[in-house]
């Protein structure tokens, strides 16, 4: 276990993100909700899932040491092998502008830098991209761009000692059902290492 003054170090270094740091997993306690292209409706999926944060830094920027939690995420239906959802990505400490940052790619081809200011010791805090920002936004392939086109993202994380929990929502402008859809999963993971 670490000692009083690591975890200050710690903390200092990385800010609201140091309470990430671990393995950490869900029973089918996530729930998914999002357009199903077979059914051609919203459904909603129970998922279980596995997130892991690894720390790194500081990165040097000019003036600045960023720190940061290099992480990978993947959800799993019922009874199947093969994750219905993958992630990876970086979440980013920047102490003296106060930023959280969360930069991640998803296998569909969309990668998003979600921010917002947020104080050091923080146990819940609020990130959002939105297509077109010169600052966290949004990019997508050009099939996706045309067929689903992602125009905002917006999550809410909240840490309790050894619980994450989150509730995350994309907006979509859906082609096939000419609709905009609020796909939104949420889940609370329990930290295992």
């Amino acid at each position: 276990m670490p000692a009083e003054g690591e975890r200050q170090m710690a903390n200092e270094q990385w800010g609201p993100l140091a309470g990430l740091v671990g393995t950490w997993e869900s029973g089918f306690d996530g729930l998914d909700i999002s357009f199903h292209n077979d059914s051609g409706k919203i459904a909603e999926t129970p998922f279980r899932e596995t997130t892991t944060f690894i720390p790194f830094g500081p990165v040097e920027n000019g003036d600045r040491s960023l720190y940061g939690l290099d992480y990978r995420t993947g959800a799993w239906r019922q009874g199947e092998e093969n994750p219905f959802h993958s992630e990876v990505g970086y979440w980013m400490w920047d102490g003296a502008n106060k930023q959280v940052m969360r930069c991640f790619a998803f296998p569909l081809a969309v990668t998003l830098i979600a921010g917002a200011t947020v104080e050091p010791d923080a146990t819940s805090f609020r990130l959002e991209a939105v297509l077109g920002s010169n600052t966290y936004g949004i990019l997508s392939s050009r099939y996706l761009d045309e067929v689903a086109r992602t125009t905002r993202f917006e999550v809410t994380v909240t840490l309790g000692g050894d619980t994450y929990s989150y509730d995350e929502t994309i907006v979509v402008e859906h082609r096939k059902s000419q609709t905009i859809i609020m796909h939104t999963d949420r889940n609370t993971l329990t930290r295992v290492n």
